[in-house]
């Protein structure tokens, strides 16, 4: 049986109670979560080349988190007294100052929150977690150690997920830049012949369960 204390969070679940060290201080989980969404992701090691073009990528598109009422929050197996090093090595060698904070994490954290991969290193993986105001799992991605990850579409996919809760609707691949319907947004299909007839009359369609329509402004 799966123990549910250090089973990985999975797609709907709570994210799990932690009391961590910061760079900022001690932060509790979910508490600290709540009320906001949040990007909570993992880095192999401090003082990484690729952990560090991703730190300062994080921090360039802060503001668009922000926008987003997203706060972000890093974390490793390091020690905070190397987190504190490192970030200050990116201010003084890179002119950019890291303004959110890095969990220090041991081993057991780290397993509890599925980022540590035994046939792939004994660092934790790449892993990304988007959690809703409800401190709710909202989305998980793992790259591997030698591939850094791609900003653009996390903040992508923090936007598709407010904008589905917000309209009750799904995204297509590639939104807002689908090759089909540009920046439309889907209707979710109909699950019965009276709302499968009504949607293909009022919606642009390529059939009854491919309806879409212009996002909501």
């Amino acid at each position: 049986m799966v123990d549910e204390n250090t089973r990985m969070p999975l797609l709907g679940d709570d994210f799990p109670e932690l009391d961590v060290q910061t760079t900022h201080g001690s932060m509790s989980f979910p508490k600290d979560m709540k009320d906001k969404w949040s990007v909570f992701f993992s880095h192999p090691a401090d003082f990484t080349p690729v952990c560090t073009t991703e730190f300062v990528i994080f921090q360039k598109r802060k503001k668009e988190f922000d926008d987003l009422g997203c706060q972000l929050i890093g974390l490793s197996i390091d020690q905070v007294f190397s987190h504190i090093k490192w970030v200050q090595w990116i201010k003084e060698t890179l002119d950019v100052e890291i303004q959110f904070p890095i969990v220090t994490a041991n081993d057991s954290i780290a397993s509890k929150l599925g980022m540590l991969h035994p046939n792939k290193s004994t660092n934790t993986v790449r892993a990304v977690f988007i959690i809703d105001p409800q401190v709710k799992v909202r989305l998980i991605m793992y790259y591997p150690q030698e591939v850094g990850r791609n900003i653009d579409e996390i903040i992508r996919s923090v936007k598709a997920l407010q904008v589905s809760d917000e309209q009750d609707v799904a995204l297509p691949a590639e939104w807002p830049n689908n090759e089909l319907i540009q920046d439309d947004i889907i209707i979710l299909p109909a699950t019965n012949e009276a709302d499968a007839a009504t949607n293909a009359g009022k919606y642009k369609n390529y059939d009854w369960w491919f309806c879409y329509k212009p996002l909501d402004k």
